[in-house]
């Protein structure tokens, strides 16, 4: 299905991606007209565009955080103790998918923290994250919702929006904390007997006391791609559910014992009825709705009809970059998501930043 990061669902089932919210398109197995070609993972885009490095702008939530998770220390109740009483450790609650944010008077947003000292009560939902290089601790704080501010300058957001307002680092603790959350309130019972499990491992772990499984958070790799012909056009995708204009690439799950080269073909094909030869990778991003690798590519059609199915994909339609120009303007395609990685691999055939759009 199209893609918009959006949709996590999308590609469990297939669909266009907008890298907003979850995986996208799939496709089903099929044979190419050619014999395939994989080439290795490179930062660029291939020959499929006449842009590298994704047009380059890096995509959002990858950037180094300068945070080390120290995961060697999870298992430690000692230092983790130690850690959350240190007059320098911070924290911030995260409640369903949202922090509170705020902007500094030098025009800055930040994610809103406080010492440990002053964190509101809640000692079962509390995760380490890390240690940043001035030896500052960081942990999260689960709860129902978020709490209020005195000086009501604050405000709760998502990933959507402080993904491309926060620092590096802000950015790399909240999506951390969101992909546990998440984790967390879906995996309370055990898969193996259906006792209820506990927190283990600073967050990073369930246990359940009653057959002594241990859980872990899982990811799930979807493929997310930008797909062009022999002309130099780019494959693009409506979701049924999306409103008229919305377009993305296409996106979905990888499938078990499938590799991802084989998903990109799959997806495509399913998806839109259009064989995929040559694959690239070009770079991934973490999406944690709700537990997304979104692991983006360039792909060259080798044929161009589509036929698309009309439960998951309304629309698939191939654009000229002069084409996509002119929608852009009338209104007839929205752009996707800055934040998206489905919006950084379309500049990347683009050739150029796509035009902004609210989220």
């Amino acid at each position: 299905m199209p893609a918009d990061t959006t949709d996590a669902n999308a590609a469990a089932t297939g669909g266009p991606a907008d890298s907003q919210g979850e995986p996208e398109p799939a496709v089903t197995a099929s044979t190419t007209e050619r014999e395939p070609t994989d080439s290795s993972p490179t930062d660029g885009a291939g020959s499929s565009g006449p842009a590298s490095g994704l047009a380059g702008r890096p995509v959002a939530l990858t950037a180094p955080s300068g945070i080390d998770r120290s995961a060697h220390h999870r298992l430690d109740e000692a230092w983790l103790a130690a850690a959350w009483s240190h007059p320098t450790t911070r924290c911030f609650v995260v409640s369903g998918g949202q922090v509170l944010i705020d902007e500094t008077p030098d025009g800055r947003t930040e994610l809103v923290t406080t010492p440990s000292f002053e964190a509101p009560l809640t000692e079962a939902h509390r995760y380490f994250l890390g240690t940043d290089d001035d030896g500052v601790r960081y942990f999260a704080l689960q709860r129902d919702a978020l709490p209020g501010r005195m000086d009501q300058s604050a405000r709760p957001a998502g990933l959507r929006e402080a993904g491309l307002l926060l620092s590096d680092r802000d950015a790399g603790l909240m999506v951390h904390a969101v992909a546990l959350e998440n984790w967390q309130r879906l995996h309370r019972f055990c898969s193996r007997c259906g006792g209820k499990t506990v927190i283990a491992a600073a967050g990073h772990v369930r246990r359940c006391p009653k057959c002594g499984a241990e859980h872990y958070p899982r990811t799930d790799p979807a493929v997310i791609m930008a797909v062009t012909d022999d002309d130099d056009r780019i494959l693009l995708g409506r979701q049924v559910h999306w409103p008229e204009g919305r377009f993305s690439t296409l996106a979905g799950f990888v499938e078990p014992g499938e590799s991802i080269e084989a998903a990109v073909r799959r997806e495509v094909f399913e998806e839109a009825g259009v064989v995929v030869g040559d694959v690239s990778y070009v770079a991934s991003q973490p999406w944690p709705f709700p537990s997304s690798l979104m692991l983006g590519f360039m792909a060259h059609a080798t044929t161009t009809h589509t036929e698309v199915d009309g439960e998951e994909i309304s629309e698939a339609r191939w654009f000229s970059r002069d084409e996509l120009t002119a929608a852009f303007a009338s209104g007839e395609v929205l752009p996707p998501f800055g934040i998206s990685i489905a919006a950084r691999l379309i500049e990347t055939w683009y050739g150029r930043p796509l035009p902004t759009r609210g989220a």
